[in-house]
């Protein structure tokens, strides 16, 4: 695919970025799209590999190799190489519902395992399908496609997260009644909510439920199915229900000083910014501000990174985030093969942003908090860690062990923990009487995606625990064809 020698004429090229003192002064995303012409020689870059493991959506070694939604990569590539951009959007939304989502927040495992990326850089496979979508919206491509012939079947999706909003689109177009169910008060879940602005902008979660909406999808906000939405009335009204409720219980650091005003968990932090945001440019105050604090982040991955770049653009005093886990090496090793995902150290915008403000990297690596201390009134004061080690005990068990003598004082006036989620919530599964696996998500077999309650089905970070959007919406396309084979006996859905 793209041009046969393109990967040995050209350089990996990717969308130029604000600088980071810049961007932290405002909400917006912040990187400027390559042009046509040279997102078409990135596509060029594509290699006819025989092998393109970039689209083949498999776990290894535990993470995911490739994309989880099988996108037809080396075929959009060599569509966009030849300015075929229409055709191109049309194998890209054959396997992908909202790839203006997944362009913008997706790790990429798909360029992690680009035949290329191994004697050299990747192909910018996220840029280029960013690009695509966003042409396709631009150039008036993307219209409301509801579908021509009613089923007369109604399905209820609790939770618009990826997953939800995936299995919605697929039963809709199936041409089942849909209605999507939604505690917050906007549509989008972990979109709208948990993901911040300047790395997805609002905008675009709210044009792509405006047109599932056109389509015939209906969408109600505040419904907290289980509290002030009985079960009940759920069952009565509705052939199938499709439980997307993501894993929302937030990992905590239940240690000496807990108590104290202060300390939150990062989701809390996140979702109460947006909001506020949202509704009044942050007039309201109704968010928990940053601003002139020490801030420590607990723990890493891209919840702390959106955790450092929010407390930046609040004004924080200063901002340290905290790993337990040792720094990763800045090189592929020996026992992390292409194509697994490269587990290399990277520094991400917020960690960019707080280097360029402060004059260095905010992480320190294999750090432990021992106990948070506050003041008179009961407001965080510090925190006490100590550093550690990762060694094997007498089961042959990596544990940490403590280094004497590295105790260490932090100031810190606000703590966000963003250690991972253990889970989904357990409102909707206990009454509606669903079981659950060993880690208590929704069990329900992958590729099936059925409950042990007839006509109820599981899917995403609810049945599969935390993970990527691109899983969620994997699971929420699959579990919508499961769910039309239940109600009409066949399906036609991909």
């Amino acid at each position: 695919m793209g041009k046969p020698t393109g990967f040995m004429e050209y350089k990996r090229e990717v969308a130029t970025e604000t600088t980071p003192l810049q961007r932290i002064g405002h909400w917006k995303e912040f990187a400027t799209p390559l042009a046509d012409e040279k997102l078409q020689t990135q596509g060029a870059r594509c290699m006819d590999c025989g092998i393109p493991f970039c689209h083949t959506g498999k776990l290894i070694s535990g993470m995911a190799a490739g994309c989880p939604v099988n996108n037809l990569i080396p075929e959009w590539n060599d569509l966009v190489y030849r300015g075929l951009w229409r055709e191109a959007l049309d194998r890209l939304h054959k396997t992908n519902n909202f790839p203006e989502f997944t362009g913008r927040v997706c790790p990429a495992p798909c360029e992690g395992s680009c035949t290329v990326g191994l004697k050299d850089s990747p192909v910018a496979i996220k840029s280029i399908e960013k690009a695509i979508i966003d042409k396709g919206f631009a150039e008036g491509w993307i219209k409301p496609q509801p579908p021509e012939i009613r089923t007369g079947k109604k399905v209820a999706v609790v939770g618009s997260g990826p997953s939800g909003l995936a299995a919605a689109a697929q039963l809709n177009k199936a041409g089942h009644w849909v209605t999507v169910f939604e505690r917050a008060d906007r549509i989008g879940g972990l979109l709208m909510y948990g993901i911040p602005n300047m790395k997805l902008d609002k905008k675009y979660v709210q044009r792509r439920v405006d047109l599932l909406e056109a389509e015939g999808i209906t969408f109600i906000t505040n419904a907290h199915v289980g509290v002030n939405y009985p079960i009940e009335k759920l069952q009565e009204e509705f052939d199938a229900i499709v439980l997307c409720g993501g894993a929302t219980k937030g990992r905590d650091l239940m240690i000496e000083g807990r108590e104290l005003k202060g300390i939150h968990l990062a989701m809390e932090f996140l979702g109460k910014n947006t909001k506020s945001l949202l509704d009044s440019e942050h007039a309201d105050g109704a968010y928990i501000s940053a601003e002139g604090k020490d801030v420590i982040v607990i723990g890493g991955g891209d919840t702390g990174t959106d955790c450092v770049g929010t407390s930046l653009r609040h004004k924080a005093k200063s901002v340290t985030q905290f790993e337990i886990m040792p720094k990763a090496p800045d090189t592929r090793q020996a026992n992390n093969p292409w194509p697994e995902w490269p587990k290399v150290h990277k520094v991400d915008y917020g960690q960019q942003e707080a280097a360029a403000l402060q004059g260095a990297d905010p992480r320190q690596y294999l750090i432990n908090t021992k106990k948070f201390v506050g003041d008179e009134n009961g407001n965080l004061k510090e925190l006490h860690t100590v550093l550690i080690e990762w060694q094997k005990n007498e089961k042959g068990q990596f544990v940490p062990v403590e280094v004497p003598g590295s105790e260490k004082v932090y100031p810190a006036q606000l703590v966000l923990v963003a250690m991972g989620f253990t889970g989904p919530e357990h409102t909707v599964l206990d009454q509606l009487g669903v079981e659950r696996d060993e880690r208590s998500n929704a069990k329900a077999e992958y590729g099936r995606f059925a409950t042990n309650q007839p006509g109820v089905f599981a899917a995403g970070d609810m049945r599969r625990g935390q993970s990527l959007v691109v899983w969620a919406i994997n699971e929420g396309r699959a579990a919508a064809r499961e769910v039309d084979r239940y109600l009409m006996g066949a399906s036609n859905l991909p």
